[in-house]
């Protein structure tokens, strides 16, 4: 039976090896040369299919030793060492933070091309994810007890978390917004703020009336809805201003010229 790490390792194998029959393919190759690692013909870029085949076969070996090992199943160590039960480590929460450091990246490389702000705010959010995750990862250890760990983390954490985060969500949302209420047209610039404008009144109202909503399933939509806005100013950012017309200056030669007609 396959295990889970081999199920996720070898996906993903899978995957980079498509990857490089297509980079082979769409960079040059001919004949089956991606498909016969370059015997029967040519595979393109070599440094880009060589570095998408040797990761695709590292990712597969790691595949395969996993699930020789069994996923470092206690039992299946037991079985080895030939006693009863193996002492394990207490269980690891799931956290969203590897999530947003990858976005995080994916931002900073936006920002490379796009403009200096969104590569800084990329980096903030790579250092933010690693913090968060090492701590994380930290309090999941600290005890035997989850419940310990979780406060433990929550105690030494909460101080800082609860006014960065707002800072940083205010000052995200308010660039996000202000972007894209400038790329769109004047009418959609009123539409755009009265719909996020509702939406925040009706997040608001249901935490309100329903106060036992969990607190991950809250922190959750905060997130989508900050990648959105994220996202969506970013796209802003790349499409430009609108044109905006400039009374001050139509006047102004207006009556420049009506000063040269009368002169």
């Amino acid at each position: 039976m396959f295990t889970t790490g081999f199920k996720h390792f070898f996906g993903i194998s899978l995957v980079l090896a498509v990857a490089a029959v297509v980079y082979g393919y769409v960079s040059g190759g001919g004949n089956v040369g991606p498909l016969s690692l370059g015997w029967k013909g040519g595979v393109g870029d070599h440094v880009g299919y060589t570095l998408l085949t040797s990761l695709s076969i590292i990712t597969g070996v790691i595949g395969v030793i996993l699930v020789a090992f069994r996923d470092a199943d206690p039992s299946a160590q037991a079985h080895l060492l030939g006693v009863e039960t193996v002492e394990t480590n207490p269980p690891v929460t799931g956290t969203f933070w590897p999530v947003v450091g990858a976005f995080g990246a994916a931002t900073v490389v936006v920002g490379l091309v796009l403009h200096a702000a969104v590569f800084v705010l990329g980096l903030v959010l790579i250092v933010v994810a690693a913090i968060e995750w090492t701590m994380y990862a930290w309090a999941d250890r600290a005890t035997g007890d989850p419940e310990a760990n979780r406060e433990l983390r929550n105690r030494l954490m909460g101080p800082i978390e609860i006014p960065a985060a707002g800072a940083i969500g205010i000052g995200v949302g308010v660039l996000a917004v202000s972007r894209v209420l400038l790329s769109v047209s004047a009418n959609g610039a009123v539409a755009v703020a009265g719909v996020v404008s509702v939406l925040i009144l009706a997040g608001a109202t249901l935490y309100a009336y329903k106060p036992g909503i969990g607190r991950n399933v809250v922190a959750g939509l905060a997130v989508l809805l900050g990648i959105g806005l994220l996202a969506a100013g970013v796209i802003s950012a790349v499409v430009g201003e609108r044109d905006f017309e400039h009374h001050g200056e139509d006047s102004e030669e207006h009556s420049e010229t009506e000063d040269g007609a009368s002169e």
